[in-house]
């Protein structure tokens, strides 16, 4: 069972979210709460695999909380999933530098935030489609936020982690990585899990990010 915290300070929006994740069966909504302190604390409190965050609330927005919960100081993190009503690039750049593993608009068909929450509890992560080429070509001019930089990425990566991080970074999942390098999915999942603590980051979607930030990649490269 995938227990989730929703922080949301619209009480609508807290209602429909508990109403749309938990008829799931895997899904259990354990807390709503109104503004990101409160999202850490019942997060930690209740041993949540998932907080819903909104960035905009009163007290603790959500990027604080966001970076609270699953940023580099994190001791015991716990995922993020972004949903606001807001496309704004300060929004989710911001969130994304500060952890967060997915971020959606709330205006994502129910199935999607679904997945996602599925997702981002899987250690996946999620961005909506249409915010993609703008987070890519954003982050080929930001500053670099991981202390590892491209040139260091092929000594601290395996050849094979390496092969797995540029497939990666073209949206393929476990199971299409596997096929193009006629590896077993279990394999492909080995090597992630021990890719992603030497750069610094706790999911899929942050590996990706990594990687262009770092220039390990390049768009259309």
């Amino acid at each position: 069972m995938i227990r989730v915290v929703i922080a949301d300070d619209q009480p609508l929006v807290r209602a429909g979210l508990r109403v749309m994740l938990g008829v799931e069966p895997d899904l259990d909504v354990v807390a709503e709460v109104s503004d990101g302190a409160q999202a850490v604390q019942a997060a930690r409190r209740l041993h949540a695999d998932v907080v819903c965050m909104d960035v905009r609330m009163p007290g603790t927005d959500g990027i604080t909380a966001t970076r609270e919960l699953c940023g580099p100081g994190a001791l015991d993190p716990v995922p993020v999933l972004i949903l606001t009503t807001f496309d704004v690039d300060e929004y989710l750049f911001g969130a994304l530098e500060a952890g967060a593993s997915g971020f959606l608009l709330k205006d994502a068909e129910p199935a999607t935030v679904v997945d996602a929450v599925r997702s981002v509890a899987a250690g996946n992560g999620t961005l909506a489609d249409t915010l993609t080429k703008r987070v890519v070509e954003e982050l080929l001019t930001r500053r670099r936020t991981q202390p590892v930089t491209a040139a260091r990425a092929s000594e601290l990566l395996t050849a094979r982690e390496l092969e797995i991080l540029l497939h990666l970074a073209q949206g393929m999942s476990n199971e299409e990585i596997g096929r193009a390098l006629y590896l077993e999915v279990s394999t492909v999942k080995s090597h992630l899990a021990r890719m992603m603590p030497k750069l610094g980051v706790r999911s899929r979607l942050q590996a990706v990010v990594w990687a262009y930030q770092n220039r390990v990649v390049d768009v259309g490269g």
